[in-house]
């Protein structure tokens, strides 16, 4: 069974295995990150750990039972409670449900983790699978007066609030 795990140094040579593979696919729904991230990988990685350290970000890997990664589930910008998450799930894993049960636990944990009372999200409007698994894990649509930006692609912003449904 895979599980969410706070992203640790170790876990590098496994999620750029996950970046490499799932590169095409992702490129579909999303801008491509470029060479660059590849070739500069372990700094990158290496910064996200720091980031992590310092409390401005949670990053977590969705692991399988062989090691290897099946989505990256991130907590960013946390400041006064809030945080933007964002997340991305391997081909092989998509249409599962593996994306809504990580949200699903993330925002279980955010609170007491993280301290995180509000959790934003965006996806792009033509990204109809993300915009489900924030349904199912209830986001709903906010800021229709200020759309999102997804990689060049016009978007929506999506909010919980996490204290109004614990456990949940």
């Amino acid at each position: 069974m895979p599980t969410l795990e706070l992203l640790r140094a170790d876990h590098a040579s496994a999620v750029l295995d996950f970046e490499l593979v799932n590169r095409a696919f992702f490129a579909r729904s999303i801008s491509d990150r470029g060479d660059e991230f590849f070739e500069h990988f372990a700094e990158q990685h290496s910064e996200l750990i720091a980031e992590q350290a310092a409390g401005v970000r949670a990053c977590y890997v969705l692991v399988d039972d062989d090691g290897s990664v099946l989505g990256r589930f991130n907590l960013a910008q946390i400041k006064d409670g809030s945080a933007e998450l964002g997340y991305r799930v391997a081909e092989r894993a998509a249409g599962r449900g593996v994306a809504t049960s990580a949200v699903l636990e993330l925002c279980r944990l955010a609170p007491s983790r993280h301290g995180i009372r509000t959790l934003k999200a965006a996806t792009s409007n033509d990204n109809v699978a993300s915009q489900r698994v924030l349904a199912k894990a209830g986001f709903v649509p906010v800021g229709q007066a200020d759309p999102a930006e997804i990689g060049g692609k016009e978007g929506i912003w999506y909010a919980r609030d996490l204290s109004a449904t614990p456990g949940s």
